[in-house]
């Protein structure tokens, strides 16, 4: 697997500092609409101080003690993770979000995923996240593993931070082709779904949320948590092909 630079285009998925507002912690794939959400709720309440990442990297910050109030995850084993640590505070956790896995091209083309090794060539990047840690890169191996293509492809892999970085490439036309979430193709008007994988390819993909013991403003962060369930939230989130968890 390969590496390409990518340190400029994860800048602004840092992690921040802390902040005397309520910090929520998010997966990288949540940016465009939980931006909006945030906006929208800033009309009427406090701001939220919101910083994006791979879930794992947060989930590691967040066992070493980062001052968040709360951690949404693209993946259930990140937030168990935090949960077994002590993390999170007692009855909040609950599942929020679902989404899907595509395969997406820089080109306005359709591909089945069977079709890759011949469409990449002998030199073609595929932008993935990391595969070992990050959810998306993870339920990507899992979906190449499970189509058997895993072995033709590693080779042709080229890791980032984070699923929005990987969705990147694509869009710059570093990489011909990536493996991100339907709701990253929604966001990102340079790429084109080539192709979805099957459901049964991979883990479900579910985004678990939680209030957090690290954090200095649990009642800000579950106001906040509980404005994620109204209908004007919803709709941000459907909009964005995200399914509603109920």
């Amino acid at each position: 697997m390969r590496a390409l630079p990518l340190l400029a285009l994860v800048a602004c998925l840092t992690p921040m500092a802390a902040s005397a507002e309520p910090v929520i912690f998010a997966a990288a794939s949540m940016k465009t609409a939980l931006d909006e959400i945030a906006r929208d709720w800033a009309e009427g309440h406090d701001p939220v101080t919101i910083s994006y990442a791979g879930s794992s990297k947060l989930a590691r910050q967040i066992e070493a003690g980062a001052p968040a109030d709360m951690f949404i995850s693209a993946s259930t084993d990140w937030m168990d993770q935090v949960e077994t640590s002590g993390a999170v505070k007692d009855g909040s956790r609950h599942d929020l979000l679902g989404n899907a896995l595509v395969l997406v091209a820089h080109d306005d083309v359709k591909t089945a995923p069977q079709d890759l090794p011949e469409a990449l060539g002998k030199d073609g990047f595929l932008a993935m996240a990391l595969v070992d840690s990050v959810p998306a890169g993870i339920y990507g191996k899992q979906a190449l593993t499970h189509l058997g293509l895993w072995d033709q492809l590693s080779s042709h892999v080229a890791q980032a931070d984070n699923v929005r970085a990987a969705l990147a490439l694509v869009a710059t036309g570093e990489s011909p082709y990536g493996v991100v979430y339907a709701t990253d193709a929604h966001a990102e008007k340079r790429v084109h779904i080539a192709a979805t994988f099957p459901e049964d390819s991979h883990d479900a993909i579910t985004y678990p949320v939680a209030l957090l013991t690290t954090g200095s403003d649990t009642e800000g962060a579950k106001a906040f948590l509980d404005y994620l369930s109204s209908p004007t939230a919803v709709g941000v989130f459907e909009a964005q092909g995200f399914s509603v968890k109920h």
